[in-house]
């Protein structure tokens, strides 16, 4: 267990299950998805935007990382922008 020899780590998951509770309220109210395509990519986006809101990063950096990524060019760090930008 990680967790004996790194103690600074947390002992559950509680907190990263908890920030996607309303992600599968969500999911479960919209009926799903239609398809294995539609449920990766809800995962995902609520993964990114999730992480996003933990480190203050703005829907404008969402935004930038999509296009950059739908262009082909590098896809800029979360660290590398100013907080709540």
């Amino acid at each position: 267990m990680r967790q004996v020899s790194e103690p600074q780590l947390p002992l559950t998951n509680n907190a990263a299950e908890q920030a996607l509770r309303h992600w599968v309220i969500a999911r479960r109210i919209s009926m799903g998805n239609r398809s294995e395509a539609g449920t990766r990519a809800f995962a995902f986006l609520a993964s990114v935007i999730e992480t996003c809101r933990k480190h203050s990063a703005s829907w404008t950096y969402i935004a930038g990382v999509i296009a950059a990524a739908r262009r082909g060019l590098a896809v800029p760090a979360l660290t590398a922008i100013p907080v709540g930008v």
